[in-house]
C-alpha cells in the first residue's frame, strides 16, 4: 500500500483474512485498497464487515457515508454521516484529511436536512393552516428533534424531581392567566430598580456564594463574584424587609403569583443583575415543583438566555416562564449591566393537594436532617 501497489496489497489483505476475519485493521486496509482501485461496491463490502466488528468505529462510519456518496446513494450517505458525526472525536484530534472528510460529511448532513426539513413542511403546510400557534411551535420542535437537528433535553433538578409533569422549556402564555397583569406593572418595578441603582450596585450582593471547600466545577470563576449579583425581596421563603420596603409596587405585583410556600426554599424573588461580559455557565435548578419568571427590566444588546434547545433574548416589560430543571444558560456580551426581575412560581399541573404535600415531603426531609437547606434558584 505505502508503494502505491494496491493490486497486490488487496490480494496479500484477503489472503490474511482467510484466517483472521475478526481483525478491524485487515478489514480497513482492504476497504482502502479497493477504494484507490476504483472497486467502490468491493470497499463497501470491507468496510461494512469492519462495522461488524465495531459499530461505532468513527474511521469506519466516516469511509462508508463516503463510498455511499461515491455510489450516488445521497440519502444512505448522509445518514451515515450523521452516525460518524455523532461519535467523532474533536477536530484538533484528527489528521488533516479525516478532518477534511469529516467537513466534506458535515456539508453533505446539513444539506439533506435542510432538503428533508422543506419537503416535510411542504407536505403537511402546517405553517399556513396553523401559523405562530402553541400546535404550530411543538410541531416544529417535533421535526427538529426527529431529524436530530436540535438535542432533545429533559428535566435534571439537583434535588427535588416530581414524576409525571412535562418537561417544557419555555411555557405559553396562555397557562398564566395573571401574566399580562403582572407585566403592566413592569414600569413601577423598573422605576423601583432606577432607585435602587443610583447607589450603583452597591447593596446586590454575589448570586453565588458558596462555603470554601465544596467542589464548585463550573461555578469557581462566580464564587463570590459580584459579576452576577443580587437583590433578594424573597430568599428561601423570608422577607428581606430592608428591600421588600423600598419596593412595595414590586412586592404588590408580586402578590399577584401563586408563588410556592415551602419554609426554607420558596417563595423566591429577586433584581438579578449580570455585569458586562460575564456568563452564567449552564446549570439546572433545583425542583421540577416549580417554574422562574423572567421580568426583564434593563437589557442593553448582546444578551440572551438559553433553556435547552431554544434560545430566546429579553425585551424590556415581557415576561416568559421556563422550566430552570432544564440545562439553561445566560450572558451579557454587552458593554453595559443586564438586570431582570427573577421569582418563582407552582408548577401549574400540581393541583392543591399534591402542592400540599409536596411541601410536607420537603419539610420532613429538612426537619429530619435538622440543617437549614442550602438550595436556591
Amino acid at each position: 500500500m505505502a508503494a502505491g501497489d494496491f493490486s497486490t496489497a488487496r490480494e496479500t489483505l484477503k489472503q490474511a483474512l482467510r484466517t483472521s476475519r475478526d481483525n478491524l485493521s485487515l478489514w480497513l486496509n482492504l476497504a482502502a485498497c479497493c477504494r484507490a482501485l476504483g472497486e467502490l461496491q468491493n470497499a463497501l463490502s470491507a468496510v461494512e464487515e469492519a462495522l461488524k466488528i465495531q459499530p461505532r468505529l468513527f474511521t469506519a462510519l466516516l469511509m462508508k457515508g463516503s463510498l455511499l456518496e461515491q455510489l450516488h446513494m445521497k440519502q444512505q450517505a448522509a445518514k451515515l454521516y450523521g452516525a460518524a458525526m455523532a461519535v467523532a472525536p474533536p477536530d484538533d484530534a484528527l489528521d488533516p484529511p479525516t478532518k477534511a472528510a469529516l467537513q466534506r460529511a458535515r456539508q453533505v448532513h446539513a444539506r439533506y436536512l435542510e432538503e428533508l426539513t422543506a419537503f416535510i413542511n411542504a407536505e403537511i403546510d402546517f405553517e399556513h393552516e396553523r401559523g405562530g400557534s402553541a400546535e404550530a411551535r411543538r410541531i416544529r420542535s417535533f421535526i427538529e428533534l426527529s431529524l436530530r437537528k436540535k438535542k432533545n433535553f429533559r428535566q435534571e433538578p439537583t434535588d427535588f424531581f416530581y414524576p409525571g409533569l412535562p418537561a417544557i422549556q419555555f411555557w405559553e402564555r396562555s397557562s398564566f392567566p395573571w401574566l399580562m397583569d403582572f407585566e403592566r406593572a413592569s414600569m413601577a418595578i423598573g422605576d423601583e430598580l432606577s432607585s435602587i441603582l443610583r447607589d450603583d450596585f452597591r447593596d446586590f450582593m454575589p448570586y453565588v456564594a458558596y462555603p470554601e471547600g465544596l467542589p464548585l466545577d463550573q461555578w469557581q470563576p462566580l464564587n463570590h463574584s459580584r459579576k452576577w449579583g443580587a437583590l433578594h425581596l424573597l430568599k428561601y421563603g423570608e422577607r428581606v424587609e430592608e428591600n421588600c420596603r423600598r419596593c412595595p409596587a414590586t412586592m404588590k405585583a408580586l402578590s399577584l403569583l401563586p408563588q410556592p410556600v415551602v419554609p426554607g426554599h420558596s417563595p423566591a424573588a429577586m433584581f438579578s443583575a449580570l455585569q458586562p461580559h460575564t456568563r452564567i455557565p449552564p446549570h439546572t435548578g433545583v425542583a421540577n415543583t416549580r417554574l422562574v419568571v423572567h421580568l426583564p427590566l434593563v437589557v442593553p444588546e448582546d444578551c440572551g438566555f438559553r433553556v435547552g434547545n431554544e434560545t430566546k433574548f429579553w425585551r424590556v416589560g415581557e415576561a416568559w416562564i421556563f422550566d430552570d430543571t432544564i440545562e439553561h444558560e445566560a450572558w451579557n456580551d454587552s458593554d453595559e449591566p443586564r438586570v431582570i426581575f427573577i421569582c418563582d412560581i407552582w408548577n401549574p399541573l400540581l393541583n392543591e393537594n399534591e402542592r400540599a404535600l409536596v411541601t410536607s415531603v420537603i419539610t420532613a426531609m429538612d426537619r429530619f436532617h435538622g440543617a437549614a437547606p442550602v438550595t436556591s434558584l
